[in-house]
């Protein structure tokens, strides 16, 4: 058989009864696809901290929201990667805290004042955002603990009385 007696051959020849069934290949993509997309989860906050802080170890697994940042590291407080405090080594100078109140911290104080009524503002001119006082707070875990009440205490004097410390977590 040559060449030309082949290809009759081939044209001659019944069409195929093999059929490929593909509905049970795309009933199982469609089930990895549902499994990894359920099994996939990304927070849509992101928190980086900086090289020169590190955050408490946790085992807590809950996801933050996007709330106001507090950043409080051995240089500086931050509010919103803005530096509002100067720190030395972890320590206020005297003209940073109130007289009267040595709990207060005058500069932070203002700043979240005005991010708070900033935030206000506008709730009251878009109905689906309201105003909850929420503050993440990233801090360093060798600050000392007075310096955090210090700053938890002007938060919650300002309307941020929701303040939760950012960790990262165990394995």
């Amino acid at each position: 058989m040559g060449r030309r007696g082949f290809k009759k051959y081939m044209d001659k020849r019944s069409p195929s009864t093999f059929k490929i069934q593909i509905t049970s290949m795309v009933d199982m993509f469609v089930i990895l696809l549902v499994f990894l997309l359920k099994s996939y989860s990304t927070s849509p906050v992101n928190i980086t901290p900086s090289d020169k802080l590190t955050l408490p170890a946790s085992t807590s697994a809950k996801d933050p929201q996007d709330v106001l940042k507090l950043v409080v590291s051995k240089v500086g407080i931050f509010v919103d990667d803005k530096k509002i405090v100067d720190l030395n080594q972890g320590i206020l100078d005297v003209k940073d805290v109130d007289a009267s109140d040595t709990q207060f911290i005058r500069s932070l104080y203002n700043e979240l004042d005005g991010q708070a009524q900033k935030a206000r503002q506008i709730a009251s001119v878009n109905e689906e955002i309201e105003f909850d006082g929420k503050v993440i707070m990233q801090a360093d875990r060798h600050l000392p603990y007075e310096l955090l009440r210090k700053v938890m205490y002007t938060s919650m004097m300002a309307g941020y009385s929701d303040v939760k410390i950012a960790v990262v977590t165990k394995d």
